[in-house]
């Protein structure tokens, strides 16, 4: 029974380091633009092929 206790206190303590990890990302904006980074990567041209003529 005892050990229950510290695996309900573990929970909850995993629980809050989620939600405070959660909290920090909201308030450094890391869910800002959440479709530049997708539609970066099917318009971008590879920084290889500057000067090339596409066909």
């Amino acid at each position: 029974m005892g050990s229950m206790w510290w695996l309900i206190l573990i929970a909850l303590g995993m629980g809050l380091a989620g939600l405070a990890a959660f909290l920090w990302s909201l308030r450094n904006g890391q869910y800002d633009d959440l479709d530049g980074a997708a539609e970066r990567v099917l318009l971008e041209e590879d920084p290889g092929d500057e000067g090339q003529a596409r066909p």
